[in-house]
């Protein structure tokens, strides 16, 4: 494939911080402390592990460590909030004093971002592009936190039900404008956002598929702001790849990551952080070459 010309943004994050985006592609690290989530529920569920765990990502080249305390996993049941905060605050107050790199919260609840925020997170991660809890964006503006705004439609316990698209990439890209909108109005700088395309939420793997080959297509490179994509361990993959455990699917993963790369992903988001630094940095050298010539 002919790599794409990524475009440059300056992402601000709360206390004057800044995360340039573009220069290469960054790496998200996903720590999970839920007892539920698909691929690794229950290995970090109590705070030495997640920070152990949040340290060796960082060791490997993780740019961004996020935290979640609620499974997004296809028919997970909702967690309240106060279940989710207490999962998630601890985690973060103890990486915000021990990582230089941002902490990133995925959280669709207003309130746990807040706390989040307030514990030492800068980034949050709204899976549900605010039609979840409108609130949400309200935080964003009032702390300076970054704010990425996932597609999806429905729930995880019932989202494959609202799978229906004349054409996915299209209507994608329609309603993450929704989101940008929502966004916007409540306060939030169009500069301090991030979008995702959502794959595996409320898509099919055809459809999945469909996303990640659509990436350089206008309707989504017209909304003008960074990409973040998450393939890593997912269902979908297996389409490609034949029937695996989500652990089993992590060479998949990479040549997901390298491909959202090419495609001018800003930010992949991942569990493996080692080989996704190496695949996607490989994806940059390919990118370079393409854009400057040999050296």
């Amino acid at each position: 494939m002919t790599p794409t010309t990524r475009r440059r943004y300056v992402l601000p994050l709360p206390g004057g911080r800044t995360l340039e985006l573009g220069r290469r592609t960054l790496v998200m690290g996903i720590l999970n402390v839920t007892p539920d989530s698909f691929s690794d529920g229950g290995r970090f569920d109590d705070v030495p592990r997640a920070v152990d765990a949040a340290l060796a990502m960082v060791a490997a080249g993780a740019d961004i460590i996020d935290v979640g305390g609620e499974s997004t996993r296809p028919g997970a049941p909702a967690v309240d909030e106060a279940t989710e905060r207490a999962r998630v605050e601890p985690v973060v107050k103890a990486l915000a004093a021990q990582v230089s790199v941002p902490v990133s919260v995925d959280t669709t609840k207003a309130g746990v971002a807040r706390a989040a925020v307030e514990a030492g997170a800068s980034m949050l991660n709204d899976i549900s592009g605010l039609r979840r809890d409108t609130a949400l964006a309200r935080v964003a503006a009032e702390t300076g936190a970054a704010l990425v705004l996932m597609h999806m439609r429905g729930v995880p316990a019932d989202m494959y039900r609202y799978a229906q698209y004349d054409d996915v990439v299209a209507d994608v890209a329609a309603e993450l404008a929704w989101s940008v909108a929502q966004a916007v109005e409540a306060g939030v700088p169009r500069e301090s956002l991030v979008i995702d395309p959502g794959l595996g939420f409320a898509k099919q793997a055809a459809q999945s598929w469909a996303v990640l080959g659509g990436l350089t297509r206008p309707c989504l490179r017209d909304l003008d702001l960074p990409i973040l994509l998450g393939a890593s361990r997912k269902s979908f993959l297996q389409e490609a790849i034949g029937e695996h455990a989500p652990g089993e699917r992590d060479a998949a993963s990479l040549a997901a990551a390298t491909v959202a790369a090419l495609s001018g992903a800003h930010i992949v988001r991942v569990h493996d952080v080692g080989g996704s630094v190496q695949a996607v940095r490989v994806a940059d050298m390919i990118s370079a070459v393409a854009e400057t010539g040999p050296r």
